[in-house]
């Protein structure tokens, strides 16, 4: 005889993979499939130590890309380097109006942090921001003339087809437990420090104008900015540096609110579960259904410090 599953009460305690809910929810529905060429999955995550370092990473499709049936534009890529003990990381956010978006963002992150490595093996003491963001426009160039010398209407297809802004840099354990954190970005993706449950915006973010509206306005690769230079930030032991895109960093808002109230508390230490930082970041809200990456790093001592936590409601 077939057999079903029992519903599961209404007074039983949820599984502990359901979403979080953070006001009020979006509706529930059961996700399309994106194209199947590239293939993207709805959501990747990540996480391990080096020495000196603990990294937790997540990217999952929002929901209005789950209903519509399109692919995750966001990506991010970390590699450890370690002769230098150094971490290098990439995040990038797919234009929404840019077909291939997508395809741009996992080009661009992918180029960023391999020639990042490529620099420091050659024992460079600054990297060369410029040409690793020039690497990263050249190669979505490259995807629209496929090895040719591209004319100005194939950088114009290129901007259109595969448009995404781009944060990259690399962290290092300093003395103390510091973090020293180089970085540099095109467009409205961020980082922030996280210290003592508090939000300090380090780099990018849309620009707000007197009105107090946000412009959606976005420069993006392959567009390179004419100054390209990184910032230089020492943060505190007992500090997180999250780097995200704006799925991320729209609903944070100031990091006042509910939504920064409980990334404050799960991130303040490293979550002993990869997973958890996924499970977190694919909260449920009402209005915020872009996609969402988010991109954590710790000094090593914090893993041992804190609670083994998961995402808790």
């Amino acid at each position: 005889m077939l057999r079903t599953r029992e519903p599961r009460s209404p007074q039983a305690p949820p599984p502990a993979w359901s979403r979080f809910v953070l006001g009020r929810p979006t509706a529930r529905f059961e996700a399309k499939p994106p194209p199947a060429d590239p293939y993207r999955p709805d959501t990747l995550f990540d996480g391990w130590s080096t020495q000196g370092l603990t990294v937790r990473l997540a990217s999952v499709r929002g929901d209005a890309h789950r209903y519509g049936g399109q692919p995750r534009q966001d990506d991010v890529v970390v590699a450890a380097h370690e002769p230098t003990g150094a971490v290098v990381f990439a995040v990038a956010d797919g234009v929404s109006a840019a077909p291939q978006s997508h395809v741009g963002a996992a080009l661009a992150c992918r180029t960023a942090v391999s020639d990042v490595l490529r620099q420091l093996d050659e024992g460079r003491n600054q990297v060369d921001w410029k040409r690793v963001v020039a690497a990263a426009a050249y190669q979505l160039v490259m995807r629209v003339t496929r090895g040719g010398e591209p004319t100005r209407e194939q950088k114009q297809e290129a901007q259109t087809l595969l448009a995404t802004t781009l944060v990259t840099g690399v962290v290092r354990p300093a003395a103390g437990g510091q973090l020293d954190v180089n970085l540099v970005h095109v467009g409205d993706s961020g980082a922030w420090l996280l210290h003592q449950g508090l939000f300090h915006p380090l780099l990018g973010g849309k620009d707000q104008s007197a009105d107090g509206i946000f412009s959606s306005a976005v420069a993006a690769l392959p567009w390179v900015p004419p100054q390209v230079e990184g910032t230089w930030y020492t943060l505190p032991e007992d500090g997180v540096l999250l780097v995200g895109t704006d799925g991320f960093g729209d609903p944070l808002g100031d990091g006042t609110g509910r939504i920064g109230e409980v990334m404050a508390y799960e991130l303040g230490r490293p979550p002993r579960e990869p997973q958890a930082v996924a499970q977190l970041l694919d909260f449920s809200r009402e209005t915020f259904d872009d996609d969402r990456t988010l991109l954590a790093v710790w000094p090593r001592h914090r893993l041992d410090e804190g609670r083994a936590t998961g995402a808790a409601g």
